[in-house]
């Protein structure tokens, strides 16, 4: 009988420095996963800075580009407004009555 606690403990003892063995494995793969996850987003936050560092240089040259044909868009508006708005105003105000071609005079 004290063979077979003695046997039963021993076994116990085995089971659980097992289990605590292979948690310890589990914890140390999963740090290995992490750590080689964290290894690949790194690389993958620098390659995507690299890509989008030389968009974001192209976007601000292309903004800069806009701007500046608003700005010229603008001052020609400015320029020209007075004479667009005479030439404008000149044919609105002169109508010359005309019969139109098709009109047929009715005998």
């Amino acid at each position: 009988m004290e063979r077979e606690l003695g046997a039963a403990v021993a076994f116990r003892r085995e089971e659980m420095g097992k289990a605590r063995r292979l948690k310890q494995a589990k914890e140390e793969a999963q740090m290995e996963v992490d750590q080689y996850r964290r290894e690949r987003e790194q690389e993958f936050q620098s390659k995507q800075q690299a890509a989008m560092g030389s968009q974001g240089n192209l976007s601000a040259e292309v903004e800069q580009a806009t701007r500046r044909q608003v700005q010229g868009m603008q001052s020609s508006q400015q320029r020209n407004r007075e004479r667009v708005l005479a030439q404008l105003l000149g044919m609105v105000c002169d109508v010359r009555p005309q019969v139109h071609p098709n009109y047929r005079i009715a005998a």
